[in-house]
């Protein structure tokens, strides 16, 4: 899968996207990820990408004419590569869709995920209304930019990819793959730590016992 993250700040995300899962993956060529800076597609000068808003109100907007050239550049790309149809772009946007596990498998299944990163105020209206498939929520707060969602997104999304995680049924039985779903409890050496001891079943050596164990600390 080839990700694609529009941002005016790629720097925030490169330290994240080259350390553990995420980076070997990138290594092993399970993953492409791609950030481009949103300021290399201005026509202004200058490098500004943002304004102020029509109406006025506080705040400055990113603006659409920088956004759809480097969508459009990433679609060429994508063409010559990959299957162009097989594309979903995504914008971050507080009235977008609560993003869920349920959410990353569908993603999972697009060879190409385009992430649009706002910041400041917000994003001129044209780019969900003309240019993304979709606008995606992280949460009922707010962020001052959609990088953190960004990674989110890839993090969510890659882990369910084949070869990624390096033992398969890692994502088979976790938490919130089933709707309300929360995994068991789960417990390391040493078995006693400050008087807080490992359940004694853990230890056993009986699998029969440890599964009815941990189906009944399983959460639904």
């Amino acid at each position: 899968m080839r990700f694609d993250i529009i941002t005016i700040f790629p720097q925030i995300l490169n330290s994240y996207l080259q350390e553990s899962i995420i980076g070997r993956a990138q290594k092993n060529k399970f993953i492409e990820i791609f950030t481009h800076n949103l300021r290399d597609y201005t026509d202004d000068k200058n490098g500004k990408v943002d304004d102020t808003p029509y109406g006025g109100g506080a705040g400055m907007v990113l603006q659409v004419q920088p956004i759809y050239a480097c969508v459009e550049k990433i679609k060429k790309i994508i063409t010559k590569k990959q299957n162009k149809a097989n594309t979903r772009i995504i914008l971050f946007s507080a009235k977008g869709k609560k993003y869920t596990q349920r959410t990353a498998e569908r993603l999972a299944k697009y060879t190409n995920l385009v992430l649009i990163c706002g910041r400041y105020e917000g994003v001129d209206e044209r780019v969900a209304k003309n240019i993304a498939d979709e606008e995606i929520s992280i949460g009922d707060y707010v962020l001052t930019g959609g990088e953190i969602p960004a990674l989110i997104i890839v993090d969510s999304v890659a882990r369910l990819l084949p070869g990624v995680l390096g033992n398969a049924e890692s994502a088979k039985n976790e938490s919130h793959k089933i709707k309300n779903y929360k995994e068991h409890p789960q417990y390391s050496k040493p078995q006693e730590f400050n008087n807080w001891p490992v359940p004694a079943v853990l230890m056993s050596g009986n699998h029969n016992e440890i599964k009815k164990w941990r189906e009944k600390n399983d959460k639904i």
